[in-house]
């Protein structure tokens, strides 16, 4: 049983277990590496456009940007009707992805709760024609394919709410004055309450932007933990709650982060939520690279879609994510349950990941002269493609390390895997640079 009374002095939130309980707790994230964000809400009515006009930054702060009274704001709940939602393509997509998580925003920074909640009557049951729950449906969906989820909650900046925190302490509207610690009692500790109840287990939860956040207040939602026994938490609580794991956001750290575990949230174009005019997609390649990249320094990538007001994932995405699962259907092994690179720097022709006494190359620029340079001094047991394991591979011994002999044309134009099982842990050969 996790002990969740008091922010405790070692800032990880009071937690009483062991270092075998927490491995225990982990594994299946752990193991995961990839998983899809979802950023939903009413801000996807206006896309990015206010009094015809595009408002700068990214679509789910448009409230805040554009400075729109809380008042104007919520009449866009009245146009919210997302009669193009369903549950179980998006969780099929995820599927078809190769994604092994999902986290939704339950409520974002505007105040709109996703679900029917008793807290507050802003929220897409009460205050839109839709009248549904989504992550009711969803939460089943996960079920039926089992699929685990997971809730971003932002527990501290609510620009709707009466003493919910804005970014800055910038307020621009008197109605959302009032105190903090009332709105995490009366609003946040609540709905946050309905959500560990109401929806079946939940996997992970996803604090964000832990502004004005103090210990005492961190310390009204801890509590609420329990009801979840193993869930899973970041590290944007705040109030010295360290969480579970660190949470770099648009950003690959260059050495990964040792000793922690870590997640790369990331856009596929600039924005999170739907914004009507952000068609700067990455590709493919960006992406699947950046997942690859990732898996090699041990951490996990969340992939971010912003469904639009009607319910459905941009196309360009969905084109981006399967291209992905079609990827992962044969080099899966390669990223799924894998640990760091044994390297220290960065591989010239790609990345490593590891499983027991195997290594995954995924070589991303194939050699011209058809000779792959690894500097490991074990010795090979087997070396074979995933895509193509009949190809014969050869591997000799040199004094920088290995040389790996491919024969043919790369199998995959964004990274070719290969297998290589060795004896003994690896010994990496030190550069002379």
């Amino acid at each position: 049983m996790i002990c969740t009374s008091a922010v405790g002095a070692d800032g990880k939130g009071g937690f009483s277990e062991t270092p075998e309980q927490r491995d225990a707790r982990m594994k299946w994230w752990r193991e995961a590496r990839f998983g899809m964000f979802i950023h939903w809400g009413i801000y996807s009515v206006p896309a990015g456009i206010w009094n015809g006009k595009e408002v700068p930054g990214i679509g789910e702060w448009i409230m805040h940007h554009a400075k729109i009274p809380v008042a104007e704001y919520a009449k866009l709940a009245e146009q919210f009707n997302p009669v193009k939602f369903n549950a179980e393509e998006w969780v099929r997509i995820a599927k078809e992805a190769g994604m092994r998580y999902i986290v939704i925003t339950a409520k974002h920074h505007d105040g709109f709760a996703m679900f029917c909640s008793k807290a507050s009557t802003f929220n897409i049951c009460d205050a839109t024609p839709f009248k549904r729950d989504p992550l009711k449906e969803l939460a089943e969906a996960c079920r039926k394919y089992n699929m685990p989820l997971g809730f971003y909650y932002s527990q501290a900046q609510d620009w709707h709410h009466p003493g919910g925190a804005a970014w800055g302490d910038q307020h621009w509207d008197p109605a959302q004055d009032g105190d903090m610690m009332e709105y995490i009692r009366k609003i946040a500790v609540p709905q946050v309450r309905e959500l560990f109840t109401n929806y079946g287990k939940v996997w992970i939860i996803w604090w964000d932007t832990p502004v004005g956040m103090t210990p005492e207040m961190a310390n009204e939602l801890l509590p609420l933990l329990q009801l979840q026994p193993g869930i899973i938490m970041n590290n944007r609580l705040g109030g010295g709650v360290e969480g579970d794991f660190a949470t770099p956001e648009q950003e690959i750290p260059p050495n990964g982060i040792p000793g922690r575990d870590w997640e790369t949230c990331m856009t596929v174009n600039d924005t999170w939520g739907y914004k009507s005019t952000d068609t700067n997609w990455k590709s493919t390649e960006v992406l699947l690279r950046n997942l690859i990249d990732i898996a090699s320094k041990g951490g996990n990538y969340l992939l971010n879609v912003g469904p639009t007001a009607e319910g459905v994932f941009p196309q360009p995405i969905i084109d981006r994510f399967l291209q992905i699962g079609k990827w992962l259907k044969t080099n899966g092994e390669a990223i799924y349950g894998t640990t760091a690179s044994p390297f220290p720097k960065q591989l010239p022709w790609g990345r490593c990941t590891r499983k027991d006494s195997r290594l995954y190359l995924h070589v991303f620029d194939w050699p011209s002269d058809h000779l792959l340079k690894v500097p490991l001094a074990n010795d090979v047991q087997s070396a074979f493609l995933l895509a193509d394991p009949a190809r014969p591979i050869e591997c000799k011994k040199c004094a920088t390390g290995l040389e790996i002999l491919l024969a043919g044309e790369a199998p995959d134009p964004i990274a070719s895997v290969i297998a290589l099982d060795i004896e003994g842990e690896p010994r990496v050969v030190a550069s002379s640079d």
